[in-house]
């Protein structure tokens, strides 16, 4: 299948010797167990995007060995999130470029850094792009599972370039979120890696790299959804059906979704959602809406979009007195308003990242129950693809035609 867009044309690239999925390890025939890219520079293909609103372009690059503390890893699948999406067609700063996107992934470990003891050779891992280094105030503490580093990783100028690993005909590449996983191998710092389960098909468990426990966490970890309860989901991309996932773990009675494309109902019932709401069928405010269905309004609402106002009529959709909003949607691009009677009346407006998780601790966690059926991640998956076939899949994301795009990009 070959789609094509006037903004996002078919990648112009002509295969190259260097263009296999991914280089076969040399092996020493000395010592056939060992492979002889440990402590070398690995050439391997990765997705650049050198411009904003700009087609990414698949390129050789250079990936140095790791550093003191860090783990190089050969990406075996890795989707396509909003979030990339995002940081390509909205940043516009023109320091954010050229880099590596991607952050949604699981791999093999391929080799390890001086210090690192916790990561050996041959482990499955996922990359993540919230780190947990355990020693900041914010490891330490139960209340958040923010980590000082993470903050160092949400700006373009802090992404430095003397800490990259990756490079392209000489030039540094910045990595997005310090992983970039759009690339058929990548370094990361070890607080920013999850060791998980030998059994795990990464070509799933995937997209607990970001997705689904941002969604579900949203859900059962900020939110708190109670038993019994009611709940109201704006957008049903993978995060909002993963939060609507959550809501139904935690007990809610009856949930509805938000959204203006039908199509999408009929998945979200497979998760758990109860009722749906098409904004395009309505002459009056969503909120409004929400507030007449439920008599009063929503115990909890998660806003999983990243659109401004579709995260005032979320908050506007809960009952006052106790009502719970969580933004979850990325956009950094405009103010979000409420007026204050909104909050004085008793509603609690919040937000998360990463759905509250510790990542390091959870990720291992969520792929056991996946492993045990108590997670669903098959669903999520509408498209698989390649990663040469990035264009075609940002293709589908923009147009609303695909909800998680996973794509190979090496071998196990």
């Amino acid at each position: 299948m070959q789609l094509q867009s006037e903004y996002w044309p078919a990648l112009n690239y002509h295969p190259a010797p260097w263009s296999i999925r991914c280089f076969p390890p040399v092996v020493d025939p000395l010592f056939p167990s060992e492979m002889t890219t440990a402590g070398n520079v690995i050439k391997c293909k990765a997705v650049v995007a050198w411009e904003p609103q700009q087609p990414v372009v698949i390129e050789e690059i250079e990936v140095a060995p790791p550093q003191a503390n860090e783990v190089r890893i050969k990406i075996v699948s890795t989707a396509l999130c909003h979030s990339d999406l995002y940081c390509l067609l909205k940043v516009v700063e023109k320091e954010f470029f050229p880099v590596v996107l991607g952050h949604e992934a699981a791999g093999i470990v391929e080799s390890v850094g001086p210090g690192v003891t916790e990561f050996q050779p041959g482990d499955k891992v996922i990359p993540l792009y919230l780190p947990q280094c355990g020693e900041c105030r914010f490891c330490k503490s139960p209340k958040t599972n923010q980590c000082d580093v993470i903050w160092t990783r949400m700006g373009s100028k802090e992404m430095a370039l003397e800490k990259s690993r990756l490079t392209c005909n000489g030039q540094k590449l910045r990595q997005f979120m310090g992983i970039s996983t759009f690339s058929e191998y990548t370094v990361a710092h070890q607080m920013a890696v999850a060791k998980i389960d030998p059994d795990a098909p990464l070509d799933k468990v995937c997209l607990l790299g970001c997705g689904v426990c941002t969604g579900y966490g949203a859900a059962v970890n900020t939110a708190k959804v109670e038993p019994g309860s009611t709940c109201a989901v704006f957008g049903l991309g993978a995060v909002g059906l993963a939060a609507v996932m959550g809501c139904e773990a935690a007990g809610a009675k009856r949930i509805i979704v938000v959204d203006i494309n039908p199509d999408k109902f009929e998945k979200a019932r497979e998760f758990g959602a109860t009722d749906f709401v098409n904004p395009k069928d309505h002459n009056k405010p969503i909120s409004q809406v929400l507030m007449e269905m439920t008599g009063g309004g929503v115990d909890y609402s998660l806003e999983c979009v990243g659109d401004v106002e579709c995260m005032r009529s979320a908050l506007e959709s809960c009952v006052k007195g106790w009502g719970v909003s969580v933004i979850v949607g990325l956009t950094d691009m405009q103010d979000v308003t409420t007026r204050p009677l909104q909050l004085t009346s008793g509603r609690t407006w919040t937000g998360c990242l990463f759905g509250g998780f510790k990542s390091k601790d959870a990720v291992p966690k969520m792929v056991k129950d996946y492993l045990e059926k108590k997670l669903k991640l098959d669903e999520f998956i509408s498209h698989t693809m390649t990663m040469d076939e990035i264009n075609d899949a940002i293709d589908l994301m923009k147009q609303g035609k695909c909800i998680r795009t996973v794509m190979s990009v090496c071998p196990e």
